[in-house]
């Protein structure tokens, strides 16, 4: 039985790209069908790209080398917890889910900012401040442009993630390999 510290140092030291990175796609597609689309169609683009991010890290994850379903790796407790912040980003669209009901321009701002509290808990199991800087940021800049541009949501906060997100995965590449040298 390996240590809980030591199951740490491993998840610590993984790449951590398939996720970003597919949450980048996602939040991408809503900021495209923000441009183009009428905001009836954004909507349940939002809904269905951002409820997809999972599974799309799964499928990314086989060609970034992190192979999230890989059953020939050892078991590690942090994925266990991991999976928890996801399943809590899941449930937080209990919250946005209402305000969209009553304001439907206010799904990027509900989203993004529940779902970004994932990063919290991910930073304290690093032990790396990238998931504050991620979680901090992505709150103030989506509040923030929420009020600053209200007819453009679900163009300017959708870029703002992936941006967000851009920054994030260098911060996070370039992490991974001051560890490796």
């Amino acid at each position: 039985m390996r240590s809980l510290e030591k199951q740490r140092i491993e998840f610590a030291n993984r790449k951590f790209l398939a996720t970003p990175l597919s949450g980048l796609l996602a939040w991408f597609l809503v900021g495209l069908s923000g441009l183009f689309l009428p905001d009836r169609i954004t909507v349940w683009i939002l809904f269905i790209a951002t409820g997809s991010i999972v599974y799309l890290a799964l499928f990314i994850s086989k060609y970034t080398g992190e192979n999230f379903l890989d059953k020939s790796k050892p078991k590690n407790v942090f994925d266990g917890l991991f999976l928890f912040t996801v399943a809590q980003a899941v449930l937080v669209y209990a919250i946005a889910i209402p305000f969209f009901l009553t304001d439907y321009t206010s799904l990027p701002l509900t989203v993004g900012v529940l779902t970004g509290t994932m990063w919290l808990p991910f930073s304290w199991i690093i032990k790396h401040w990238i998931g504050i800087f991620h979680a901090v940021l992505r709150t103030v800049l989506i509040v923030l442009f929420w009020y600053l541009f209200p007819e453009q949501r679900f163009v300017i906060i959708p870029f703002t993630i992936v941006f967000i997100y851009t920054i994030t995965m260098f911060i996070l590449n370039k992490r991974t390999k001051k560890s490796t040298l």
